[in-house]
Parts: C-alpha cells; structure tokens; sequence
C-alpha cells in the first residue's frame, strides 16, 4: 500500500490512529491537521511512530524559532536559511490553494533545476556545505512535498556536484530526481502543461510583456553582487601545516584511479606568499623534481598570505598527481603553509547515465545508494 489517504494498509491505519493520539498536545500548532498532512511525516520514516513523531515535534520547534507563522510576511535580509524555509512555506500554501481551486488534494510540487553555467568554481567547499544544509533543513520539515525534480543542462561536472550533496537526501528523494536529455523540452511537457512552462523552456507562457522567459516570475540569478563580498569572515580550518625550507618545496601526492575526479586544495601561506602547481609523475614509487614530471597546473607565486587561496582540477588521465608549494625562490625565509586538498569522486552511476544523455535519451533517474 502507499501509504496515502484512501490506500492504507490495516497496519498504516493503525499507525495513524496512534499518530494522532500521541499529537494531542500539539494538534493546534501544527499548520495542518488532517490525515494528509500527517501521513506525509509518518511515508517519511517508513511509518516507524516513534521516528515519525519526533521528526515532527523537532519541526514545530524550527517553526517556532523561525516564526513561521507570520513567515510569508517577512521581508527577507541576509539570512539565507531562513529565506528558503519562508519558500517552503510559501509553496506549502499554494499547495493548499491549488487544493480549494481545484477541488482535489495537492500536497507535492514539481521542481526543474537548470544547471547551464555550473562549473568547478561553485564547488567551493564554504557553498557546498551551505547547500547542505538547506537540504537537510529540506527533508526535516517538509517530507513527501517533492513529486519529481528534474535537472536540465547538466554538464560534464554534474555528477561530481551531485555525489557532494546527494548524502544529505533520503533515499526516496534521489528516486525522485531525474536527468533529462538534449529533448528535455519535449520531456517536460510530457509531466507539466505547456502553458505552465515558459516559452524559454519549451513552454507557451509568457510574461505580460511578452517575455518568453518569464522574468517576473522567474529569479534567473547572476553574478553576486560586490556589497554581498565578505573577507576574513569565515574561519577556515586546514588539515594540515607544513613549514617549507628557504630554497625548497613541499609535494603532496595523491593517486587518481579513473578519470572525472576533481582534485579540490585549500591553502594559505603566513608572512609572504608561496608558489603552488601541480604536476603528474612520469614514475611511481619515487620523488620527482618538477621539471621531470608533466606540468598540469603552471607553477605560480600566490599571495596566499593577504588572501587564502582555493582552486580545484578536473583529472581527465588516472595516475599520481603532485601539488607542490614551492619556495625555491626564497634565500632567506622559509613558509608555513596550511592546506586541505580533497579528490572529489563522480557518483559512477550518474557519470555513466550523463555520458548516454543524447537525442535518443529522454530521462535518467539518479536512483542509487550513498
């Protein structure tokens, strides 16, 4: 059985009958009552009460701290979280308002996500784990409110980008998301009615003006903008630190086994900048100077010390990649340097699906384990 209002097993039934008697105390804050509503929370934790109860007193208690309530109202700042529970709850009573137009229950929406222009300098770690946490925040308060998401444009990286975010995403959640094609457009209109699909997706909607890409009502994003800019505001913590020599340098080696990964480094130098490169060993199994290596990444002096620096590279060829702090231009002062590099794995299932995408290739449903 589902585990939805008129597709319950006896089981389901009874767990919801108890449900709902152990919410008394709480029934007249919930911002829904009815069975719907409280199913969503227990289809989320497998009808498990005690899971499912807790899962929804720790909500009551986010709604209280972020006033949701009176949410809808609020005029946004700089608090990004905050913003992104009032879109939830303002999805939530569009739900509810589409519920009353038409007659029927609606509870769960459809989500297109373009991905044109998502590339390495967006898998800065600091954004990667604020992405994180909109998603946990995501499936800890709004269970089964996603019907399908669907990516478009996604390019080569794609699959790296997934595999940082997919853990924070319940297993139901990554059978909902779907990869379209090069006919996406077409595909879309299979799922969503043309006229609710701008004409800039495949659609026949457009803006009153006319605008095929429905600007109004579409925030298309864009550069961010210089007063958003911070510095020194983020205290980064490294993995390592290490104190290169005047007249020498500092190799890390790290072993690429297929192509795809993303070498990922963080670093900053104290009292005077660092060089920094990376190369590719031309023999295993033992120290090479640059010069006998293959040069991926042109060694160059960073001012490390005013501003970290973070940069990342896309291994297309397995084998022993070498990043190197050099400081052997310096005869007179040696440098701590503080650095995290990471590799960044594709989700092989999706690097795989990606590379079929093509005209004959509708959708691939990213359905995989952590």
């Amino acid at each position: 059985m589902s585990g939805r209002v008129g597709d319950l097993s006896p089981r389901q039934a009874e767990v919801l009958s108890q449900f709902r008697e152990k919410l008394q105390d709480v029934l007249p804050s919930l911002p829904a009552q009815d069975d719907y509503f409280l199913l969503k929370w227990l289809r989320a934790r497998c009808f498990d009460l005690p899971k499912a109860e807790a899962m929804l007193r720790k909500h009551l208690e986010v709604r209280k701290r972020m006033d949701a309530d009176n949410i809808i109202a609020w005029e946004a700042p700089e608090d990004l979280l905050k913003n992104k529970f009032r879109d939830c709850e303002v999805l939530r009573h569009e739900c509810e308002q589409q519920t009353q137009k038409l007659g029927k229950k609606v509870e769960m929406v459809m989500m297109i996500y373009d991905c044109e222009g998502l590339g390495l300098k967006h898998l800065w770690k600091p954004a990667v784990e604020a992405y994180g946490e909109l998603l946990s925040m995501f499936e800890e308060n709004f269970p089964e409110s996603l019907k399908r998401l669907f990516i478009v444009k996604a390019p080569k990286i794609f699959p790296v980008a997934y595999n940082l975010v997919k853990h924070f995403l319940s297993e139901d959640t990554r059978k909902k998301v779907v990869v379209l094609g090069s006919n996406w457009k077409e595909v879309l209109q299979k799922y969503i009615d043309p006229d609710q699909i701008p004409v800039e997706y495949g659609g026949t909607m457009t803006d009153p003006d006319g605008d095929p890409k429905c600007s109004s009502k579409i925030n298309y994003g864009g550069d961010v903008p210089q007063s958003y800019y911070v510095r020194d505001q983020l205290a980064q913590q490294y993995e390592h630190s290490v104190v290169v020599n005047r007249g020498s340098s500092h190799q890390v080696e790290y072993e690429i086994l297929f192509p795809g990964c993303v070498l990922r480094w963080q670093f900053r130098s104290e009292g005077a900048d660092v060089g920094f490169g990376v190369y590719m060993k031309t023999k295993i199994g033992e120290r090479q100077r640059a010069g006998d290596m293959t040069e991926v990444l042109p060694n160059q002096r960073y001012n490390a010390h005013m501003v970290p620096e973070d940069g990342s590279l896309t291994c297309s060829t397995p084998g022993i990649y070498v990043l190197r702090f050099d400081n052997t231009y310096s005869f007179l002062h040696s440098k701590k340097v503080s650095y995290t590099v990471e590799v960044l794995l594709p989700d092989t299932a999706s690097a795989q699906q990606i590379q079929q995408l093509g005209d004959r290739l509708g959708e691939v449903s990213l359905n995989h384990s952590p």
